[in-house]
């Protein structure tokens, strides 16, 4: 049995930061497809929080906004061919940390 893919590519990578923004474009049936895989899945408190609010916001009227939620979005981090510039000959030396009232200016 072969499920509907959800309304949000990627949507268990989404950080719930964004998914408050990306389900805008949604309209009701999709946020309550989203909120109850949610549930079933990851149930992560802020994200069922988004959900519910959008639904009440929708079933108060609200209207889906313009925009596409496949739309290539920065949340998602590109892999990079450069890689990392941080290695250990980079790092900084160590020391011996400030304390409070050791030094007076």
């Amino acid at each position: 049995m072969s499920e509907d893919p959800l309304p949000l590519p990627d949507y268990d990578q989404l950080p719930a930061a964004s998914i408050e923004y990306r389900i805008r474009p949604l309209d009701r049936r999709d946020v309550q497809r989203l909120l109850d895989h949610e549930r079933e899945h990851a149930a992560r408190p802020q994200v069922e929080a988004f959900l519910t609010a959008r639904l009440r916001e929708l079933d108060a009227g609200a209207r889906p906004s313009g925009g596409d939620p496949e739309a290539e979005q920065p949340d998602l981090p590109e892999s990079s061919a450069h890689g990392s510039a941080a290695s250990p000959d980079r790092a900084a030396e160590p020391g011996e940390p400030l304390r409070h009232g050791k030094y007076s200016f």
